[in-house]
């Protein structure tokens, strides 16, 4: 199967930016870390990242129209919490979206308990650091083959 990992705003900074939270791994390394995962998985994984929301839902409408994906992993970061337009592109395309967090967003600030994208996503898999993506990438594998 082919997945895309779609990364939000400033995770580009991930491993530079608040360590405590989101830990020392670049996304590059947590990139070759979910492709490897994948790869041993017999999976092929293409990778995006924008902090820019119009680019975000611009690959959600390409993947669903160029039928590029069996299905997306989404870490929108703050995105997360108010935007409605990335909450209208999952609405629209007929591709399973896991929306992802490597922290816990629950136990952070409260206004980060509040997600818009929930409940257009197939589901949601948090807290785990990288292991949010394999956990996610595994649950919706095995989701699609039902």
């Amino acid at each position: 199967m082919k997945f895309l990992i779609i990364n939000g705003v400033n995770l580009n900074l991930t491993g530079k930016r608040e360590t405590g939270v989101y830990g020392v791994k670049t996304l590059e390394e947590i990139n070759a870390e979910i492709g490897a995962f994948a790869k041993k998985n017999g999976d092929e994984v293409e990778f995006y990242q924008s902090n820019f929301e119009g680019a975000l839902v611009e690959k959600l409408h390409e993947a669903f129209l160029q039928k590029t994906c069996d299905g997306i992993l989404l870490n929108a970061g703050a995105f997360t919490h108010y935007s409605y337009a990335l909450r209208d592109a999952i609405a629209a395309i007929d591709i399973p979206v896991v929306e992802v967090h490597m922290s816990n967003v629950h136990a952070r600030e409260e206004f980060r308990k509040n997600s818009v994208l929930t409940e257009v996503c197939k589901g949601a898999v948090l807290g785990l650091g990288v292991g949010s993506y394999l956990a996610a990438l595994v649950g919706l594998k095995a989701g699609l083959k039902e």
